[in-house]
């Protein structure tokens, strides 16, 4: 199990359902059939989480935005 660094949680959490919303969930579903996968959720306090993916090579990162959109040119800063 790998945990997130500063706050101990896993980087994907189990409850995916509670954290992400139906577009969001829905897009994930779509991505991974295409081999992406979920990275990890962002967590900032008082704020919007922030599912990562990936493409399959690992090279590409993506956003999933809250209308279910793929944000491949993400504002926010992602350590690699």
């Amino acid at each position: 199990m790998v945990l997130e660094n500063r706050k101990g949680d896993k980087p994907i959490p189990d409850n995916l359902n509670e954290v992400l919303n139906n577009l969001q969930l829905l897009a994930l579903q779509k991505a991974e059939g295409f081999g992406w996968k979920l990275k990890f959720v962002r967590r900032p306090l008082f704020q919007e989480v922030v599912p990562v993916i990936t493409d399959p090579s690992g090279d590409k990162i993506g956003i999933l935005e809250r209308n279910g959109e793929i944000n491949m040119h993400p504002d926010t800063r992602i350590r690699q």
